[in-house]
């Protein structure tokens, strides 16, 4: 008789709901230590719960050093299993909150930078008014960090670009116009209101990489800049610090010019061009009571943006 080694899936089922709780804490705590001050246990009991799970699973889930735990191949593939799980759970409690005439539960929220700045405190205040016992938890990445964050399960819904999104559904929110920054008193070759990309092309550009500026990448692309980059950093803030101090030029979404403490001159872009800011999310059909609440507020007070815009 032959033996089938079980799915991970039909092993996942099999523990408890104890050990999804514990393995999810030490992910995101990155130590054992840390993950039972969470939990409320001693480290050993976090420690304990570990090792039942990787003798059940029959592989490790972790590897341990002085720097901390980190997830294992078979961890990464693990996770996602078990955020179902734990997100399954949670929607199962508010459902039941729900059908008590209560409106509760946890929502977690991915989102990048200019988002976070932009619009996060409106939404976190407006929805608080409506749903207060409702908690929201943010989390701030690049597109790359947002995207895999929905897709594993570690948060419920996310703001990406259309673009940045891939496979994953989106709702479209707002078409943000893309801006050439240059610095101060640049003097433009052509005398325009607008920059082209024939007089980007004589420019140096100060870059970012591609996970966090996909949408600017896709400028380029499509316009056959293949520009000279001597300043590679990795946010916006940096971007615009080095434009100002005159080492160069770059496209920036008019949504990130708001935040900006720097002096320095924009153009639009000729063409036009823009990205497209939306909500995500794995399943919005699947989503739990709470994060649905918050998908159909964020919506409504930010789905005129996109209309707006998008009319000649």
């Amino acid at each position: 008789m032959l033996y089938r080694h079980p799915s991970v899936p039909s092993l996942i089922r099999k523990m408890t709901l104890l050990s999804y709780q514990v393995f999810k804490a030490v992910v995101e705590q990155g130590s054992f230590q840390k993950a039972a001050e969470v939990l409320s246990l001693t480290p050993s009991a976090v420690s304990h719960a570990v090792s039942s799970m990787e003798k059940e699973l029959g592989f490790s889930l972790f590897t341990r050093s002085k720097a901390g735990v980190a997830l294992t191949n078979y961890g990464e593939r693990l996770l996602p299993y078990v955020n179902a799980v734990l997100n399954s759970d949670e929607s199962l409690q508010q459902v039941i909150a729900g059908l008590n005439g209560l409106q509760q539960g946890d929502v977690k929220v991915g989102c990048f930078s200019s988002v976070c700045t932009n619009w996060m405190t409106d939404i976190i205040r407006s929805f608080r008014e409506k749903y207060p016992a409702i908690h929201m938890e943010i989390y701030q990445g690049t597109y790359a960090d947002v995207e895999y964050w929905i897709r594993s399960g570690i948060v419920d819904v996310g703001f990406l670009s259309v673009s940045s999104a891939g496979e994953l559904p989106i709702q479209p929110l707002y078409r943000d116009p893309l801006l050439c920054v240059v610095p101060k008193g640049f003097c433009k070759r052509e005398d325009t209101p607008y920059m082209t990309p024939d007089e980007m092309k004589d420019q140096i550009f100060v870059s970012q990489m591609e996970s966090t500026d996909a949408d600017i990448v896709k400028f380029m692309k499509e316009n056959d800049l293949n520009v000279r980059s001597d300043y590679h950093v990795v946010d916006d803030l940096s971007t615009i610090a080095m434009v100002a101090a005159g080492f160069g030029i770059c496209i920036m979404p008019e949504l990130v010019m708001n935040d900006i403490p720097y002096t320095v001159d924009t153009y639009p872009t000729f063409p036009e061009a823009s990205r497209i800011i939306g909500i995500s999310a794995l399943n919005p059909a699947l989503l739990s009571p709470a994060a649905k609440t918050l998908y159909q507020h964020v919506v409504e007070q930010y789905g005129a943006g996109y209309c707006e815009r998008s009319e000649p």
